[in-house]
């Protein structure tokens, strides 16, 4: 568990404080990250401390809410809080030991979905997030080294924004993994030696990507609910705290246009393997229109030699050719002559070539 003060200066507790910290006066706030484990077992201890520093507590739907690691993106909230859960989108060995939604195919495994919550009370933000997040670490010590006079967040919904941003951006950084495995498995169904594929394998890949697809969807529209909530906060008196509820709503935006990115990245990778497939379709339709194609010209070749072969086997003592020495050899002469034709002709129109035109 992290327990971090924002106020004068960013420093990090050593524990949940039975009371609000003296020296938080004014703007200052607390932040409280939580692996999904030890919030579990913690619950009560967590509610407790709420309850003295904001006069509130989490509602118990909300609770099991956060300790809920299938349910998808989404974002609530009451009078004193709102709640936001969000899927995330990073490598999966980022984060041992935690369930998630996987993908079957090898370069869909490495996306885990494991959700991150967040609790926004007015002065106080609770993370509950999986064993050994990187985003919520990489941000903790982040802010832990901030320099004096820097652009820290100003309230728990701006820090939760930041987190959420780092949280997308992850995905971000692995769209040339993602389009690169894509690839190989395109050059895989498309390539000239492919005799067998795995239909399972790429039924599954599909799958894979309608799931991540509505994981995406999910996240647009919790953000899109969180942006809602916030368009309806009232309105600001004071000059400064109006210009921070405008970059809050700012940040949102760009939180907002970060997931459409995702999303379209997505649906990209959808119509690109369906687009593979497609092709190889019509490469195999191909194929068999070729195999066809030489099968009836030798068709159309033999039939001619057939019809000299059954005329001058009919069992009749008049035919022509059947009583001289040379008759054999002119028969011979004459079925060479129809097929070297047929087959000259039908080369020429391109018939018997792999191109045509």
């Amino acid at each position: 568990m992290r327990v971090i003060l924002f106020g004068e200066h960013c420093r990090a507790l050593e524990t949940l404080p039975p009371q609000w910290p003296d020296e938080a006066a004014g703007r200052a706030f607390l932040w409280v990250a939580v692996e999904r484990e030890a919030f579990r077992a913690e619950t009560a201890r967590i509610q407790a401390a709420l309850q003295a520093w904001t006069g509130g507590q989490l509602v118990d739907l909300h609770v099991s809410d956060l300790l809920n690691v299938h349910l998808p993106s989404h974002f609530d909230y009451t009078s004193w809080y709102d709640l936001l859960v969000f899927r995330r989108l990073a490598p999966a060995a980022e984060l041992p030991g935690e369930p998630a939604v996987r993908g079957p195919q090898p370069w869909l495994r490495a996306i885990d979905t494991s959700p991150v919550g967040f609790a926004v009370f007015d002065r106080v933000l609770l993370t509950v997030h999986p064993a050994g997040c990187p985003a919520v670490e990489f941000m903790a010590s982040r802010l832990l080294q901030w320099p004096a006079g820097g652009r820290r967040p100003d309230s728990p919904a701006d820090l939760m924004l930041r987190l959420v941003n780092h949280l997308v951006d992850g995905y971000l950084e692995l769209r040339r993994q993602l389009t690169q495995q894509l690839s190989q498995l395109q050059q895989e169904l498309l390539g000239p030696r492919r005799r067998r594929v795995d239909w399972q394998a790429l039924l599954e890949s599909r799958n894979a990507l309608n799931a991540l697809e509505d994981v995406c969807e999910d996240q647009r529209s919790a953000v899109q609910e969180w942006l809602d909530a916030l368009g309806e906060w009232p309105p600001e008196a004071d000059v400064h705290a109006a210009r921070e509820r405008e970059l809050l709503r700012l940040r949102s935006r760009d939180v907002h246009e970060h997931i459409e990115r995702v999303l379209g990245h997505v649906r990209r990778l959808q119509a690109s393997a369906e687009s593979a497939l497609q092709m190889h379709f019509s490469a195999v339709a191909q194929r068999t229109n070729d195999v066809m194609r030489t099968l009836t010209v030798l068709t159309a070749i033999f039939l001619p030699l057939n019809l000299v072969t059954g005329f001058f086997g009919m069992n009749f003592d008049s035919l022509p050719l059947i009583h001289t020495s040379t008759g054999v050899w002119v028969a011979v002469a004459v079925m060479l002559l129809l097929g070297g034709s047929l087959g000259w002709f039908f080369w020429r129109r391109r018939y018997l070539s792999s191109r045509l035109g």
